[in-house]
């Protein structure tokens, strides 16, 4: 299993208190890696977990089995094959979805398989409406992975709007973690919307607007390859290949984006 460097070693002569918490942080990682590892996840998921770093990014996020865990816009459910089994028998899992065939994909994927993903359930999130989400309180992580330049493209009120959703849902104390196309700080900003990669001052700026408190930043899905300049954007890269053939070998070679790994906290 792919250990992250940190959480591999618990010495013998450290206080109990501490070798607990240690002990604690180890079997969460590995309950994370048991559902990565999964044999029932669909093979091009899988391909694509040397691109998203499953296990080292809810690492970072402090995911843990007994938690209540909301997904916000899930897309076709990549991590969901991960958090869904997980949570299934201590934490819950929400996917909090766009209305519609997003919505319905979703609950049609985890009633087709109630053993796998249990008590999974979904909610709707939509842009620019006040969603709940979640009962206000309830969740002790939200999670959103390459969203929140969807929500900018509706301009800054909603996305102000889906960073309250998650405040609102969130515990005090209750993390919010999010993955995003990173767009270097001296890029020019009109570039957030058409290439669909987005700042860190940007998303540091909402989030903190929101009541959030920065927690901290993993360089855990940086791509250094990625040099953010692309005819289609973000989607010239794999896995959307906009251009089709047209120089797929080039954008196979960077790979997936370059991203921002961003950590922050309701304060308590």
């Amino acid at each position: 299993m792919r250990l992250v460097p940190f959480l591999l070693f618990i010495g013998f002569c450290i206080p109990a208190a501490v070798a607990t918490g240690e002990s604690r942080s180890i079997a969460a990682q590995q309950a994370i890696c048991t559902a990565v590892e999964s044999p029932q996840r669909d093979a091009k998921n899988v391909a694509r977990d040397i691109y998203r770093h499953p296990i080292e990014t809810l690492t970072f996020f402090g995911v843990t089995p007994a938690q209540t865990v909301v997904e916000a816009w899930p897309g076709g459910g990549w991590y969901a094959e991960i958090l869904a089994p997980l949570l299934r028998d201590r934490g819950k899992y929400i996917a909090a979805a766009p209305p519609g065939k997003a919505h319905d994909a979703l609950v049609a994927l985890f009633a087709k398989d109630t053993k796998r993903f249990g008590k999974a359930v979904v909610t709707t999130l939509q842009i620019g409406k006040a969603s709940d989400i979640a009962p206000a309180g309830s969740a002790d992580v939200v999670l959103t992975f390459r969203n929140v330049h969807n929500f900018l493209k509706a301009g800054d009120a909603a996305s102000a709007r889906f960073f309250a959703d998650c405040y609102r849902a969130l515990k005090p104390g209750g993390v919010l973690g999010v993955v995003d196309h990173r767009l270097p700080e001296n890029a020019d900003s009109s570039l957030q919307i058409p290439s669909g990669y987005i700042k860190r001052s940007t998303i540091v700026r909402l989030a903190i607007a929101a009541g959030f408190k920065f927690d901290g930043e993993s360089a855990v899905n940086a791509n250094p390859r990625d040099d953010h300049m692309h005819p289609k954007g973000v989607w010239t890269l794999p896995p959307s290949y906009a251009l089709g053939d047209v120089d797929r070998a080039k954008y196979q070679a960077i790979g997936e984006s370059d991203r921002l790994t961003l950590r922050f906290v309701k304060p308590r």
